[in-house]
This record gives structure tokens, sequence and C-alpha cells, in this order.
């Protein structure tokens, strides 16, 4: 069987640039570890995972999203 070939959700709605204040976008490319989610997983082309990455950790650096989630024991 044939896999379907992902397509970048960016380029889809012609994202021009991945802001980083855009917190509820970017939760959804990060694990609940709170790992970026790599791009053969995604399905984000070359060009919109490196903004992705560059916004996700500029909004850790700014405290817009965390680090880490809280741990559950």
């Amino acid at each position: 069987m044939m896999k379907k070939k992902k397509i970048c959700r960016f380029c889809e709605e012609d994202v021009i640039f991945v802001d980083h204040k855009d917190e509820k976008r970017l939760y959804r490319f990060t694990t609940e570890q709170g790992k970026i989610i790599p791009r053969r997983t995604s399905g984000n082309c070359a060009k919109h995972q490196r903004q992705l990455v560059r916004a996700i950790k500029r909004a850790r650096h700014l405290a817009l999203i965390p680090f880490i989630s809280e741990m559950t024991r």
C-alpha cells in the first residue's frame, strides 16, 4: 500500500512566516514532554520546519510556552 504524502500545513494556508506569538499553533507541534515533533512526523516542508523550530525556541525563552509540561505521578 502506498502511504499518503503529508502536506505542509503552512504551505496549504499560505503562511509566509511562523510567528512565535501564536501559542495555539506552536502547541500542536510539541509533544506532552515538550519535545518538538520532527519534520517526517509533522509533514512540514523544510523551510517551515526551520521557522517552526525557531519560533518554538523563542516562545519558550519568552515564557509563552513551557519548556516541559507539568510532571504527574
